[in-house]
Formats: structure tokens, C-alpha cells, sequence
């Protein structure tokens, strides 16, 4: 179904004209209907009117009501929402690496279900959208800057590694440096950004979310976050004698939001990688496409005119008059 929004909504009233004239036509039809009454032969009536109208000569005037009623919408010029690919804006894809994505809780394990999804994200983004890389465990990197190439950005994904610890913090403040690098607008116009993070953990080294939160809403860029995982993680760590030992690695949902919620963006959660496809089918949705408004007033004209012509139509065959 349609969704019509009305960018003239005021002139709607107009429509109260159409029902005064609707309960116009009903009440002369009723007055009409008393007067035949008065006319007490009946047998006599039928025999100088035999076959009389009846429903058919109310059918052109409500012909022509639905007629004025869709020339009222087209002046208040209806309208419909409609998707449109961005021309311009730069998205930063950053990605956990940390050491914790080994873990199988997802299938295959985190961090390959993780570049399995990434990789549907490219597919989903207008062409001419600026797409980066940044992929952050102890230390934050760029791996690829902002650019329309997106084989680059696929063949990056394909060779993340891991590393130890997590700095969440620091992968926020790389994504705002690639955002720098990306192509200036040929107009001199800021092109739009915004960073999507996706995560396995919580900051154990660098700069705090807090901090790099504020630096992105300084520079007007929203992070939106996906906390991929589940609370049942587990990974095999080695001890001090070099044994491993199964260590715990939880989802911190409630960072993550924060960091969401102090730059304007929106924070997401997964658990599978095909929930985390469907985040990236989301964010892609509201990042890489505008909505705008199509008017279809002609449309209403159209319904118009067919109803205006079928009355006429309709008043010409049976009563050998215009309505």
C-alpha cells in the first residue's frame, strides 16, 4: 500500500464543499421524492411513466462527486516517499579485530561470519558513496581510505588479522582521520559521514569511548554501533606456564550504545551472522539513501477526468443530457 502525504494539506477543506454539495443533491432528491408523493393515481403514473429511472439517475452526480472530490486531493498536492541513492557521502566501515573475534559462539567464529557480512554491506551502498576501512585491536589502522573501489575494500576485508586487546576508542579516532582523506566534493560542499563500528567487546587500552565520542560529535559525524556476539563467547588463552586456558568474552551492549547515543547515531545488536547482515542491510538503507517526496497529482487529475467523462457518458445514454 502507498503511503500519500499531502504537501498542500490546508486546501483540504475544500472537500467540505463536495459533501455540502453531496448533501445538497440529497436533500432537492428528497424534496423531489415528497412532490411525487402528491401525485395520488399511482395507477395513472404508470401509465404516463412506465419505466422510470430510479438508481440510474443518481449515479452520474455521484460520478461526478468522486470527480470534484479527486480534483480537491491533486491541488493539495499529494505525494509519495521515495527512496533515493545519496550522490554524496563518505562511510567508515571500522571493525573489531581483537583477538576475542576467534570466538565460535557464532559460526563459523566471530570474525569470519563478521567479514561475511561486511562484504554484503558493500553491496547494499550506492555506487557513488566514498567507502573506508578501518580495523582497530591494540592499535587502530587504516586500511583502506574513502573511495568508490569497493574490489579494494572487499580484498581488505579479506585479509583482516587479529591481535590482542581492544581500543575502541582509538578505531573512532582513525575512522575520523580517513574521513579527512576522503575526495573533496566539486562543489566545495561538505559531503555528509558517519562511521559505522561493529564490536565484540569493550576498550581495554587507549584513548576512552568517552573521548573519542566527543570528537566525533565535534566534527558532526555519527557512530552508528553493532555489538556482534553473545554473552557465551569463549576463547582459549595461554597462562603464565604457556597452558590455554578458556577465558570469557562477553558483548558489552551498554558502551557501545553510549557511544551511540553521544553522537547522534544508532546502536545495534547481533548474534548470528545473518542478524548481522540485516544490520548492515539497515544502516546501508538510512545511510545510503535519502528519503524524498515524488508528487502524483496527475495521477488524481487522471481519476478525474475518466470520472467526469463517464458521467458525462453515463448522462448522455440515459437521460439525453449533460449531468
Amino acid at each position: 500500500m502507498i503511503a500519500i502525504t499531502y504537501l498542500a494539506p490546508s486546501r483540504l477543506w475544500l472537500l467540505v464543499v463536495v459533501a455540502a454539495l453531496a448533501a445538497g443533491y440529497v436533500v432537492v432528491q428528497s424534496r423531489r421524492r415528497a412532490y411525487a408523493v402528491r401525485f395520488t393515481n399511482v395507477e395513472l403514473l404508470d401509465s404516463v411513466a412506465p419505466k422510470r429511472p430510479g438508481w440510474r439517475r443518481h449515479l452520474p452526480a455521484a460520478v461526478l462527486l468522486v470527480a470534484l472530490s479527486s480534483m480537491v486531493l491533486a491541488l493539495a498536492r499529494p505525494a509519495r516517499e521515495e527512496k533515493v541513492p545519496r550522490e554524496r557521502a563518505t562511510v567508515i566501515m571500522a571493525i573489531d579485530t581483537s583477538l576475542s573475534m576467534e570466538a565460535d559462539d557464532v559460526a563459523p567464529n566471530r570474525i569470519r561470519a563478521a567479514q561475511a557480512a561486511a562484504k554484503t554491506f558493500l553491496d547494499i551502498l550506492p555506487e557513488k558513496i566514498n567507502l573506508g576501512l578501518v580495523a582497530f585491536n591494540g592499535t587502530a589502522q587504516i586500511l583502506v581510505t574513502p573511495t568508490t573501489d569497493r574490489a579494494a575494500v572487499r580484498s581488505a576485508i579479506d585479509d583482516l588479522e587479529l591481535a590482542e586487546r581492544t581500543a575502541i576508542g582509538e578505531g573512532i579516532f582513525a575512522s575520523l582521520q580517513a574521513i579527512k582523506r576522503a575526495p573533496e566534493s566539486e562543489d566545495g560542499e561538505a559531503v555528509p559521514a558517519r562511521i559505522v563500528l561493529m564490536s565484540d567487546g569493550e576498550t581495554t587500552v587507549g584513548r576512552p569511548d568517552s573521548v573519542a565520542s566527543r570528537a566525533a560529535k565535534r566534527a558532526g559525524v555519527p557512530v552508528n554501533t553493532i555489538a556482534f556476539g553473545t554473552q557465551y563467547g569463549v576463547i582459549e588463552v595461554p597462562n603464565e606456564v604457556g597452558a590455554l586456558v578458556p577465558t570469557p568474552v562477553r558483548v558489552n551492549e551498554e558502551a557501545l550504545e553510549r557511544i551511540a547515543d553521544d553522537t547522534g547515531g544508532e546502536a545495534f545488536t547481533a548474534a548470528t551472522e545473518s542478524e548481522l547482515k540485516k544490520v548492515y542491510e539497515n544502516i546501508g538503507s538510512s545511510v545510503g539513501f535519502v528519503i524524498e517526496f515524488r508528487e502524483i497529482g496527475l495521477w488524481f487529475v487522471g481519476a478525474a477526468l475518466v470520472a467526469l467523462f463517464l458521467s458525462s457518458g453515463l448522462s448522455l445514454v440515459w437521460f439525453s443530457r449533460l449531468p
